[in-house]
């Protein structure tokens, strides 16, 4: 049964938290790392996977989304003390991180600034840092995403005239993209409908963060991490996961060829098996 609850912050805000809980059996958490804009609701259609596996889901709203308050600057790093709060909240002491497209540098954070309590990492069709050697970081991203976070990159003030212009976004899915939003992963509805409709803060901040310094170095990720990719990804180009996959030292990269940036969830279930072994 999922729960939620809010865990106060230092200076006086909240985190908004989901726990599918524990059953008395020792689940081991996975602290999952929503998109960009979503909620941080975990991912419903992983429950039953995470069941059978003995896994057990806490998530949060990052700040700026849904019940969380905003937290304007905060850097990609910060995710990983916002993950100590709530596991202290929650009395968790060991657990792994997952996250999704802007999830996974959030994941990541938590990997290099949690390793004594961070045991594996899943990254799902994210980003690498924008200042990464040798990488293209723009080369075959859709146009519109691109002019977004090339908007970002400017700063906060032209970011946000980027976002009160009500700019056509278009991700180009594919195919299977959107055979896994009709399908399967129709759940992805119920957490990007309500971060749009709390306005564009959370997404303006996410922005900000990927495209300024994170406040670590993914070649400092201690902990086993799995990269997920597809290489038809228009979102985030699956070169993003390439770069990642030759500076984590404990990286296994697996890139899917037919799949895009939603249809590439479909490899999740296999990625919490190799959490849980």
């Amino acid at each position: 049964m999922l729960s939620e609850c809010d865990v106060a912050l230092p200076d006086g805000g909240t985190l908004h938290v989901y726990d599918t809980g524990d059953d008395g059996t020792g689940r081991l958490p996975v602290v999952w790392h929503h998109g960009t804009p979503n909620i941080g609701a975990p991912p419903a259609p992983l429950f039953a996977a995470a069941d059978r596996l003995g896994l057990r889901w806490v998530s949060y709203d990052r700040p700026g989304y849904g019940g969380s308050t905003s937290r304007p600057g905060r850097d990609v790093a910060s995710a990983a003390g916002d993950v100590a709060r709530v596991a202290d909240a929650l009395g968790l002491d060991r657990f792994a991180t997952m996250g999704h497209s802007g999830g996974a540098p959030h994941a990541l954070a938590s990997g290099a600034l949690l390793p004594d309590r961070v045991v594996a990492v899943v990254a799902v069709a994210g980003l690498a840092p924008y200042d990464a050697a040798g990488l293209d970081w723009f080369a075959g991203m859709t146009a519109s995403g691109e002019a977004s976070l090339r908007a970002a990159a400017q700063g906060r003030a032209a970011k946000e005239r980027h976002e009160a212009s009500d700019a056509d976004y278009d991700p180009e899915f594919t195919p299977a993209d959107l055979a896994a939003l009709a399908g399967p992963w129709a759940w992805l509805h119920d957490v990007v409908g309500p971060a749009v409709r709390g306005g564009p803060g959370g997404l303006i901040d996410d922005d900000l963060a990927y495209v300024t310094p994170w406040g670590f170095d993914p070649a400092r990720v201690p902990v086993p991490v799995l990269l997920l990719h597809g290489e038809r990804d228009r979102v985030v180009p699956a070169d993003h996961s390439r770069w990642l996959a030759d500076v984590c030292p404990a990286a296994e990269l697996r890139i899917t060829a037919d799949d895009g940036h939603l249809s590439v969830l479909g490899g999740a279930p296999a990625a919490l098996e190799w959490l849980a072994r």
